[in-house]
């Protein structure tokens, strides 16, 4: 009987140190999800001593502690993260609208057919061809056709009165032939050259009138043209026209409007029409509504990287409505309908802030509520920080992670 109770105080005694640990171990792991081993006496930290819910996560990682989304300096510079201060900057009322682009009329130019007949294109001659002033565009002749080519026909009356004139010539020196009738034989062949010009019967040139591209071809090879019909559109590369559509109901800005820049559909940058030597070409606009908007037209400079025939978002400028709070458009996140900026609380730690948008012109947009004139906020390289924002999703507790 001795023997068993000794036993039995033996293995309680042996029992306690593996229940202590048990119990510090279930207690850890309600308050810590741990995604590693390791040994918790060699971490060198006291679990009781930390408060639930804390982040091992650093600010020279990312994540997001107490509401502040950290990026350490060295990473944030890096990454492009530039920092700008808020401030009242001078700002025009905008009218967002839709437009094209289109070539500009003085750019614009055609090849027609000089005489009637059958249109040849020539080689080479398509819609997006590269052609120079001067360089022939098609070929036109009758020949073969009912009532004979006309070319062919001023170029026989030309021979003839040449001939004729030829044969008076010596006998009007010799005084054979009156100089009445000498002057009247030199009429006839001055007006049978201007009529052949210089066909030598193969028809007439149809030769582009500009440099430029071809747009668009106005006739199929072998169809039949007059004469003065034109045959190819050519658009000059130099200049080109923004048309931008103002609904109807917002005519009265017509006439306040000042300049404009659009962003075309292929780019995510606008472009500033006052840096391309811009200038306004419409008339009188509530002479020029149609389908329910009004036209208005910008002739400028191309630089090359405007494609003409591209639809793009218009932003004109009306009357300056004195100085308002604006951000970069760089500076804004979209988050399921919301507008956002990040707020740098201190160096390396920002905070995501709601803002109310009002209008913008391309480039910048007003802020009518959330930030404040003096506040710090990410204007460039915003991705980076919402990235940063979104890379420490933590269960409840926290998670370790060295």
């Amino acid at each position: 009987m001795k023997l068993n109770y000794a036993y039995i105080v033996a293995a309680l005694i042996a029992a306690l140190p593996l229940g202590s640990c048990r119990s510090d171990s279930g207690r850890d792991e309600l308050a810590h999800h741990h995604d590693h081993g390791h040994d918790h006496e060699a971490e060198g930290h006291d679990h009781e001593a930390e408060e639930p819910g804390h982040s091992h996560e650093s600010a020279e990682t990312g994540g997001e502690a107490d509401g502040e989304i950290l990026l350490s300096p060295e990473k944030g510079e890096r990454f492009g993260v530039r920092v700008s201060e808020a401030a009242e900057t001078p700002f025009s009322e905008v009218i967002t609208v839709s437009g094209q682009i289109v070539p500009s009329p003085s750019e614009t130019s055609v090849a027609a057919a000089r005489s009637a007949g059958i249109a040849r294109l020539a080689a080479g001659i398509a819609p997006g061809a590269r052609v120079s002033r001067g360089q022939t565009v098609a070929t036109v002749s009758a020949r073969g056709m009912a009532g004979g080519d006309a070319n062919e026909s001023a170029r026989v009356a030309m021979e003839a009165a040449r001939r004729e004139l030829d044969r008076l010539t010596p006998l009007h020196e010799e005084g054979i032939v009156s100089t009445r009738d000498y002057n009247a034989a030199r009429q006839r062949y001055d007006e049978a050259r201007a009529a052949a010009g210089s066909s030598t019967g193969a028809g007439s040139a149809a030769t582009a009138a500009g440099s430029g591209v071809i747009t668009r071809l106005l006739v199929n090879e072998g169809q039949f043209v007059e004469a003065g019909q034109p045959i190819a559109e050519i658009a000059g590369s130099k200049r080109l026209t923004l048309r931008a559509d103002l609904p109807e109901g917002k005519a009265a800005a017509a006439a306040s409007v000042s300049g404009a820049s659009f962003r075309p559909s292929y780019s995510s940058e606008a472009v500033d029409l006052d840096r391309l030597n811009v200038r306004r070409v419409s008339g009188d606009p509530y002479a020029a509504a149609a389908g329910g908007y009004i036209p208005l037209y910008f002739d400028f400079d191309s630089d090359g990287s405007v494609v003409s025939g591209a639809y793009c978002e218009v932003y004109l400028r009306g009357a300056e409505k004195g100085k308002a709070l604006t951000v970069p458009l760089s500076a804004l996140s979209e988050q399921q309908g919301q507008m956002f900026v990040y707020v740098e609380a201190h160096p390396g730690a920002y905070q995501k802030r709601p803002v109310t948008i009002g209008s913008n012109d391309g480039h910048r947009a007003e802020v009518l509520s959330g930030l404040k004139p003096g506040e710090r906020f990410v204007a460039e390289g915003v991705t980076f920080v919402r990235l940063a924002e979104t890379s420490d999703v933590k269960p409840e507790g926290h998670t370790h992670s060295h």
